[in-house]
């Protein structure tokens, strides 16, 4: 069996990194598998992408498609026209996309157009937030997906109500979770911690990259001044999203206690994360990283594709109210924030699960 895996983004790189040991494994033992890793390009920045091969061991791609930035129908179109070539060029029988980002959108239509099974990792999520881009690109890949890998039982239940056969639904947890059980041994502390002399347990961390907090000066500031404010003289670590830096510049904001840092590498920032007090954030991964390290976590949204992390983990829907944010904060510095657990089946066994899977798939006959 041939499979083409796709990357594009961080969280993509997050995703691969696990299936393609399993995949190295399995064909080291005698499986019939053998992958052609490409990378779209999406992410350009070498702190977002490069950086990340190095780190988590991923091979270098056969082939970077270099889409670069652009309007989402520019992004989207440079990576159609440069995928179909890569696959008229290297035929597979499969091909694996990953996540919601643009990258999974585009490479599942030329996969489909040209008659090759698609099989979607973390298939079946949903914001019911038609206002974001990723929401579009899941519904819109699950509708023409042939093979769906499901990270939870909600994730399995949107897809039956969508009208997808039970019989193409395959429940194999979260793989994102692979790579933070495979690499939480190697974590690197960042050179900030030692610069600034930081109790990391007295440090708030944060992350906005989604338009509706980071494209706003206004809001951005309002932010920032809440979370300044609502706290006992914890610092805030921000490692700064390339979107979200010319938004901050223009806020002309600053605060000693606000420590504004460029991207980090998944170690270095793993690292961060699960020594912190807190996080705030509008990220979708990285609510699931912090209720599998048990941190508290508080997302400025409204809406979330990973319920699971609210109803089981460790984290709070708070949107773009700043009392429930100040309430949030103030649960958190006076030890009243909910204990939290693991949800099932992510256990750091997901890539096994998808790739047996796929050698089932392979053996009888890719139907």
């Amino acid at each position: 069996m041939k499979v083409t895996i796709v990357a594009g983004a961080r969280p993509n790189f997050l995703k691969v990194a696990p299936l393609i040991k399993e995949i190295e494994r399995v064909r080291d033992a005698g499986a019939d598998i053998g992958y052609r890793l490409v990378h779209t390009g999406q992410h350009y920045d070498d702190n977002l992408s490069r950086v990340f091969f190095d780190e988590l061991g991923i091979p270098l791609p056969d082939v970077n498609l270099n889409a670069g930035s652009g309007t989402q129908a520019v992004q989207t179109a440079n990576i159609m026209v440069g995928f179909e070539q890569e696959l008229l060029e290297n035929p597979c029988d499969i091909v694996i996309v990953v996540g919601d980002v643009n990258s999974t959108l585009a490479c599942s239509i030329v996969a489909k157009k040209l008659n090759i099974k698609v099989a979607h990792v973390e298939a079946g999520i949903r914001s019911f937030d038609m206002t974001m881009p990723e929401e579009i690109n899941r519904i819109v890949t699950d509708s023409i997906s042939d093979y769906f890998f499901t990270p939870t039982e909600t994730a399995n239940e949107n897809l039956m109500r969508s009208g997808v056969s039970a019989a193409d639904v395959y429940y194999v947890g979260n793989i994102m979770i692979d790579s933070l059980y495979m690499n939480r041994h190697r974590l690197t502390e960042p050179e900030l911690v030692q610069q600034y002399g930081l109790d990391l347990s007295k440090c708030l961390v944060l992350t906005l990259h989604r338009p509706h907090n980071a494209d706003d000066p206004a809001k951005l500031n309002a932010i920032l001044e809440a979370l300044v404010k609502n706290n006992p003289g914890y610092h805030i670590i921000f490692p700064v999203h390339p979107r979200t830096q010319k938004t901050l510049e223009a806020t002309g904001f600053s605060h000693p206690k606000l420590l504004v840092t460029e991207p980090l590498s998944y170690l270095s920032f793993i690292y961060l994360v699960s020594h912190c007090k807190a996080v705030v954030t509008d990220s979708g991964g990285i609510q699931e990283e912090t209720t599998v390290m048990g941190v508290p976590c508080i997302t400025l949204r409204s809406n979330t594709e990973r319920p699971e992390t609210v109803t089981i983990g460790t984290n709070e829907l708070v949107g773009d109210d700043l009392d429930k944010l100040e309430s949030a904060l103030n649960s958190i510095f006076t030890g009243n924030w909910k204990e939290g657990a693991i949800p099932d089946m992510w256990d750091g066994k997901t890539a096994q699960r998808i790739v047996k899977t796929l050698l089932d798939i392979g053996r009888q006959g890719n139907k």
